[in-house]
């Protein structure tokens, strides 16, 4: 029997990926599942800003109903895409803007 050799690609320390930004995530599946053609897009985790944002764009007609699922986690929104988005982003970092200065 031969020995078993250790492996020089073994990690020295596990450490666990974070999300570094929720909305930049969001809005980046929601124009991928756009340029699809999908009619549906589930986004997790859920955060009050992306509810936020999704209820400013629901309100201008870029999107049509959204769900909240609250799964005692981090919770799930499902989104029915109305096909009017070319593209949108986050702007990083996020800047003070003035409340009259709010599309």
């Amino acid at each position: 029997c031969a020995p078993i050799k250790e492996s020089p690609f073994v990690p020295i320390s596990l450490t666990k990926m974070v999300r570094m930004d929720v909305l930049n995530d969001c809005l980046k599946s929601i124009v991928n599942a756009e340029r699809a053609g999908r009619r549906q897009v589930m986004i997790r985790p859920c955060s009050k800003v992306i509810i936020k944002f999704l209820q400013c764009m629901q309100k201008k007609g870029y999107i049509g109903d959204f769900e909240i699922i609250d799964d005692h986690r981090n919770g799930k929104v499902v989104i029915d895409l109305l096909g009017r988005i070319n593209k949108c982003g986050v702007i990083s970092p996020r800047y003070d803007v003035c409340i009259g200065d709010i599309e």
